[in-house]
């Protein structure tokens, strides 16, 4: 298939196009940089430098796709003013699903967040209802990045019910690769009492890299939502301790799949989507949080390129 890519120069959208460039898709990648003007490399994605705030930029770049890959985001609420946030996240989704539709695009995958249900940048904050937290779980956000994302969802809805696009939503964990997962998981590793709002959930890039490979290659009709997270905790704990000792949390919590449970359950992805992830932080971090000689040889070869999705990326 064609596919457009956008926010092809981040962390998510980047790997993502690598990966579907690898599985022989033809691949457009967009994103705000600029584009190289020199001879292109075979091996990589097509670059188109784009503004998706502007609708003709968006009905330009997505002309002639079967499918759309949507990545771009501010990605987190606190490192621009609220409304820039949403103007920019909300006009992004906006316009490049409008495109979609009336360019009749097949496919539409829409990433989304786990700070969805509303209790990571929540100004009072609040618990989850239970966990592990999925699709089900209600919905509260209050800043500007969740409730960009969950309205972002609501247009793949409408989306859906005015054409004959398929949509689907992946709400990734916090996602990881060899450039930061020592600085971001190795506190908890070498210390289970450092808390996050997910409870020690986490996603590879890889891993999320081949779950949206899946979304675009899915029949699945309508629009589904998933969570992808991976299955184990950072530090591999007990999760029914580590609920009650370290986060102090007495809520009911549903039947785990391991012992060691990610408190995002992605059971839906394995379900309808085939989700099937092949990684885990322990292919990166020792036992007290830091690089393992492959992993930081591997950063090595990176160097600042970000990761880059191919055939030798750790397993």
């Amino acid at each position: 298939m064609r596919v457009v890519v956008t926010g092809a120069r981040g962390k998510v959208g980047q790997t993502a196009a690598d990966a579907l460039h690898n599985a022989g898709h033809e691949v457009v990648a967009t994103d705000l940089m600029r584009p190289s003007f020199e001879r292109a490399d075979p091996r990589e994605p097509h670059y188109v430098q784009a503004d998706l705030t502007d609708a003709g930029d968006a009905f330009a770049v997505i002309r002639g796709a079967d499918a759309v890959v949507h990545c771009a985001a501010i990605p987190e609420p606190t490192g621009n003013p609220a409304h820039v946030v949403f103007r920019t996240n909300m006009m992004m989704t906006f316009n490049c699903i409008e495109a979609a539709v009336r360019w009749g695009v097949k496919r539409f995958v829409n990433v989304s967040s786990e700070t969805a249900p509303g209790f990571f940048f929540a100004e009072r904050p609040f618990e989850p209802d239970y966990l592990p937290v999925d699709e089900e779980h209600p919905l509260r956000p209050q800043d500007p990045y969740a409730l960009s994302k969950v309205f972002g969802e609501q247009l793949m809805d409408a989306a859906v019910r005015r054409s004959a696009i398929r949509a689907i939503t992946i709400r990734p964990c916090w996602v990881q690769w060899e450039g930061s997962i020592e600085w971001n998981l190795g506190p908890q590793v070498r210390d289970r009492t450092v808390k996050t709002a997910n409870i020690h959930s986490y996603i590879d890039v890889y891993d999320l890299a081949d779950a949206l490979v899946a979304a675009v290659e899915s029949d699945l009709e309508g629009h589904e939502v998933f969570y992808i997270a991976s299955p184990d905790n950072v530090g591999n704990n007990d999760f029914v301790e580590l609920v009650r000792d370290v986060y102090g949390l007495e809520l009911p919590i549903h039947a785990l799949a391991r012992r060691d449970a990610s408190g995002i359950s992605s059971a839906k992805a394995e379900r309808l989507l085939g989700y099937a992830p092949k990684r885990s932080w322990r292919d990166y971090l020792d036992n007290d949080g830091h690089l393992l000689p492959a992993a930081r040889e591997r950063l090595a070869a990176l160097g600042t390129s970000g990761p880059r999705y191919s055939h030798e990326e750790i397993r």
